[in-house]
């Protein structure tokens, strides 16, 4: 069976998102597939985030449904709620570590949390993530604080994966990185992807992790989803802002990098 034929893993229809009178999603329908990683932009307040946060449970749309592994979130109960949930690993702006806990311990957490584990059990778990996440082995008797932008977001990438979740959840994951440093958690993502099986759904504004990494790429515009499909599709969608975005200088220059230096494809 073709991956378009499967079920897919994440299925949002009819998705509405209000705060107060501000409509931010109307009637907005996404799919998430098996393995693929899909990156997730739009103009500003186009609700990029709301949305991921609206699929992993963090919010409650309005409207609509939001099925994940062929179950409504919303119609399950605290405990099935957990279960699924547990399968999600979520990597937020800025990684959303604890600033009181070391690098271990914040890993370590969710594994206490949630798996039960010792602590010593866990700490042991934890350091295998943070090697997985790409740190080197003192990183992790290290406060956030004393991290680099960069290790930090491998560190918040560390718990992500601490549950070992079928799907990740990146809320713009290069953000404030130097174009090395983005370009190295890029392939991470790859590679972990192609090594663990995982899908991905990543928000973001960088035109490199596009050209890079994605699959597929979804646009948000006018409340909804305007286009799902590959980076060649979208940017060639008859629409202003997908035009400028793709076809400004920044996109020409992305467009060229990956033209000069082309990924090989996965299996």
């Amino acid at each position: 069976m073709s991956k378009a034929q499967e079920e897919p893993l994440v299925q949002v229809r009819g998705l509405v998102n209000r705060f107060g009178s501000q409509t931010v999603h109307e009637n907005l329908d996404l799919d998430i597939r098996q393995g693929e990683i899909m990156g997730v932009v739009g103009g500003s307040g186009t609700g990029k985030s709301v949305l991921l946060r609206s699929i992993v449970g963090l919010r409650r749309p309005t409207e609509g449904s939001v099925k994940v592994f062929g179950q409504n979130l919303l119609d399950l109960n605290a405990a099935e709620r957990s279960r699924i949930e547990r399968r999600f690993g979520v990597l937020f702006q800025k990684g959303a570590l604890f600033s009181s806990l070391t690098v271990t311990e914040n890993v370590a957490l969710p594994l206490v949390e949630h798996a039960n584990l010792s602590r010593a059990d866990a700490q042991h778990l934890a350091c295998m993530k943070l090697a997985l996440a790409g740190l080197p082995p003192g990183a992790g008797d290290k406060y956030p604080s004393e991290l680099s932008g960069g290790m930090v977001k491998r560190a918040a990438l560390a718990r992500a994966l601490a549950l070992d979740p079928d799907i990740l959840f990146l809320d713009e994951p290069t953000a404030g990185l130097d174009p090395i440093g983005a370009a190295a958690f890029d392939q991470l993502i790859k590679t972990l992807r192609d090594a663990l099986g995982l899908s991905v759904f990543l928000v973001t504004h960088d035109l490199d992790t596009l050209y890079a990494i994605c699959d597929r790429i979804a646009v948000l515009s006018d409340k909804r989803v305007l286009v799902a499909d590959t980076l060649e599709n979208v940017a060639a969608t008859d629409n202003v802002w997908i035009q400028e975005y793709f076809h400004g200088p920044r996109g020409r220059a992305a467009a060229a990098a990956a033209a000069h230096d082309p990924q090989p494809e996965s299996d």
